[in-house]
């Protein structure tokens, strides 16, 4: 497949997430058919693009205010994505 001469990391950035689907996802999941195919990978990708950290963010994640300066909380609460398979974190304070 070939790239666009004007984004030429077009590519790198749909392996990375990819990778990131396979590693994280799909291959600890048992797929059964591809509406629930679907549905993870919808899931998968808000909490990609929304919770995450990202190493070019400094380990933030994207809906992560950049103004603000994340301090120990006094309680955290845990929220299960994917029946459990990933795990995000907030503070309740």
């Amino acid at each position: 497949m070939k790239n666009a001469p004007q984004a030429p990391k077009t590519n790198t950035h749909a392996e990375r997430f990819i990778r990131s689907v396979h590693a994280e996802c799909t291959d600890r999941l048992l797929i059964h058919n591809e509406q629930h195919t679907r549905r993870v990978l919808a899931e998968y990708a808000e909490h990609h693009n929304s919770a995450r950290p990202h190493r070019a963010l400094q380990l933030r994640a994207p809906a992560d205010n950049p103004n603000v300066i994340p301090f120990p909380a006094q309680h955290v609460q845990r929220h299960n994505l994917l029946r459990g398979l990933i795990h995000e974190y907030s503070d309740t304070s």
